[in-house]
């Protein structure tokens, strides 16, 4: 299992778990991978961090340290049964492709691990910032589909 963010500016860690992600486990990541990115990419403090509501993003005590950390950037809290308005999904997708189009595949976990770790830090910023750009006509198209409900 990989846990990753980005921004508008660049790629943020890629982190492989080793386990299953608990909200415990989840805690060991936000005070050393998140708050560091934020802070070096969001200076001032108006960096918006967004999840999607899986069980160990929306533990307690994982929404605590948000809270607690309020001030240096905020949590873009989505609906509980939201559909899917994360751009990672789309940077997956890409990263899948990418590997599946190399010449020489990986074929143990360490060469995926390795592969998966190069291609991540070959996306480009302005993919980045195309699909944060396109992201409120995602919302209109979910929003005509779905209804106004969310």
């Amino acid at each position: 299992m990989v846990w990753d963010m980005c921004s508008w500016h660049d790629m943020g860690p890629l982190i492989r778990l080793e386990t299953t992600l608990t909200g415990d486990r989840y805690l060991s990541i936000l005070p050393d991978h998140l708050h560091s990115f934020m802070s070096i990419v969001h200076s001032d403090g108006l960096g918006q961090f967004k999840q999607d509501n899986a069980t160990p993003h929306s533990s307690r005590v994982a929404t605590k340290w948000l809270q607690e950390h309020s001030s240096d950037f905020r949590h873009f809290h989505c609906p509980p049964k939201s559909p899917e308005m994360n751009i990672i999904e789309d940077i997956w997708d890409a990263l899948l492709h990418a590997i599946e189009n190399r010449s020489l595949p990986p074929h143990t976990p360490v060469d995926l691990w390795t592969v998966l770790k190069d291609e991540w830090c070959e996306l480009p910023p302005r993919y980045l910032q195309k699909l944060v750009e396109f992201m409120p006509h995602h919302i209109v198209g979910l929003l005509c589909v779905h209804g106004m409900r969310y």
